[in-house]
């Protein structure tokens, strides 16, 4: 019987996390290979010759990066429960990284979860004609530092902080122009950063509010299980047990800030001493670290590091 380690949480990565060749040590996997399977058939797309061959710019589309990771963090948990009896006793995700937490917490349906984020992907490019939007990282300032330069900054057009990833990283999304006048405000302000990301559209702004009502549309046709491990979402930092608050969080999440350093400081405070980060690269394993050191993190984006943390997980089961 699975065995639930108080100690441990799994976090699952947004997107940023997908390369050429992401998973390729776990082509003979028959679960990895089933699970690519079941995802590229809900959609009608090879999402395994996309994970592999790309090319880069089709894999970097919103609305095929999104399937394309999720399908690869919930084939790793697959992965690890056939392997271990060990499971986390909370999840939670970073963006997109929420509807994996989801799929694998037993909120949303495999199949159903990578047809609603290709929508979501789709919704959220289209909210925003290209170029009118933009999205830039900020090294080196606080977040109230940040903060104020995006007040300084909106009036007519918008720029705002959106992702909170770890102290002295944040990224500021809005209209181009504003975004601009913000990266200079931010580097007179002291930053040792801020330049814009290859991003196409402004992700988790008030911009994206179009985007989260046609995918509340989509929502309500389906049906949501309350989860069997609690996930910490977004929206407010929080556990939900109720499947239709989970899914208004979801509504929201796709125009509200990603406050990541919140989330993983809500892991802490229920006790979590180790974090896997399961999907591809090893991005929120960064950031955790600058976050606390004091909750280690393993990547698993490989068969290597899932046996490790299996074969040495401290003092997880004490």
């Amino acid at each position: 019987m699975p065995e639930q380690c108080e100690k441990l949480a799994f976090v699952f990565p947004g997107q940023g996390s997908q390369s050429i060749g992401m998973l390729a040590d776990l082509e003979s996997e028959a679960r990895v290979v089933a699970t690519f399977a079941e995802a590229s058939e809900a959609i009608e797309l090879d999402l395994w010759e996309l994970a592999q061959k790309g090319p880069e710019e089709q894999q970097n589309l919103t609305a095929n990066t999104q399937p394309l990771i999720l399908t690869a963090s919930v084939a790793l948990w697959r992965l690890w429960c056939d392997s271990t009896q060990l499971r986390p006793a909370i999840m939670a995700g970073h963006s997109l990284g929420e509807f994996s937490a989801l799929v694998c917490a037993g909120v949303i349906g495999f199949s159903d979860a990578v047809r609603l984020v290709q929508k979501r992907g789709e919704y959220m490019q289209n909210a925003v004609p290209v170029g009118t939007g933009s999205m830039a990282a900020i090294i080196g300032l606080s977040d109230e530092e940040v903060n104020t330069v995006c007040a300084e900054h909106s009036g007519e057009q918008c720029v705002c902080a959106v992702n909170f990833n770890a102290p002295g990283q944040v990224v500021i999304a809005g209209h181009s122009g504003a975004v601009d006048a913000a990266i200079e405000g931010c580097k007179s302000a002291g930053a040792k950063r801020a330049m814009r990301l290859p991003v196409s559209a402004p992700f988790h702004t008030p911009l994206m509010e179009p985007a989260g009502q046609r995918l509340q549309e989509d929502l309500q046709q389906l049906s949501l299980s309350p989860p069997q491990i609690p996930v910490v979402h977004n929206v407010h930092c929080q556990t939900e047990a109720q499947p239709q608050k989970i899914k208004q969080l979801l509504v929201e999440q796709i125009s509200s800030p990603v406050p990541w350093v919140r989330c993983v400081e809500q892991l802490q405070a229920a006790g979590v001493q180790q974090i896997a980060e399961c999907g591809p690269g090893k991005v929120l394993s960064g950031l955790n670290k600058r976050i606390s050191r004091a909750m280690p993190v393993t990547a698993l984006h490989n068969r290597d590091s899932m046996n490790e943390l299996i074969s040495h997980p401290g003092d997880l089961s004490s």
